[in-house]
């Protein structure tokens, strides 16, 4: 849980096991009267198991994790809202094969604020915080104000945010030259059709 914990600062973390019990009571505080909860994860997690145990019966179906390889089966198809027995509302969905970014930047400044304000402290505007004079985030490493692995998982966020801006780019030129294509295609065959 520590792990998590130095990733998602802030945010509440619980271990729950529903065969076994445990964690069940920490989060029991999310599923009362008026609230409704979304459960979000790779298959195999327990999310439809969970949904069955607060219901206090088989409500969804549930399959076990392979044992051959310990991944979950796809069971639940489709999204379903459950109304739980002390009024909460429970959304069960599909699991997941991946989760990606879509927010850009903001993704880092909301996740990573503590870095991205001492980024802005850096002498310079455009440091990559690998090595160059006086690098505000590599002093706060060195004094151990920052987690290393709290900085390693910043600095792959940034690629990946990297990534997707420039995959973006590439479909945006796709895009923009099919139109342009289309257009002069248009234009092409208009002049044909005004010299007839």
């Amino acid at each position: 849980m520590d792990e998590v914990q130095v990733i998602a600062r802030g945010v509440p973390i619980h271990a729950i096991s529903v065969v076994t019990g445990s964690g069940l009571d920490d989060i029991a505080q999310y599923f009362k009267r008026g609230q409704t909860v979304a459960l979000l994860g790779s298959s195999g997690v327990g999310k439809s198991t969970l949904i069955n145990h607060l219901t206090g019966c088989d409500h969804l179906k549930v399959q076990t994790v392979r044992e051959f390889d310990d991944r979950g089966r796809h069971t639940t198809t489709h999204r379903e809202l459950v109304l739980l027995p002390g009024g909460g509302l429970v959304l069960d969905t599909p699991g997941m094969r991946e989760l990606q970014l879509w927010d850009g930047d903001e993704s880092l400044q909301f996740v990573f604020d503590d870095i991205e304000a001492l980024a802005g402290q850096c002498f310079f505007s455009d440091c990559r915080h690998e090595g160059e004079p006086q690098c505000a985030v590599q002093e706060a490493l060195v004094a151990g104000t920052i987690d290393i692995e709290r900085y390693e998982s910043y600095g792959k966020l940034q690629k990946e945010l990297k990534y997707l801006a420039r995959r973006k780019d590439k479909l945006t030129e796709i895009t923009e030259k099919k139109k342009w294509k289309k257009l002069s295609r248009l234009a092409t065959e208009r002049a044909r059709l005004k010299r007839r």
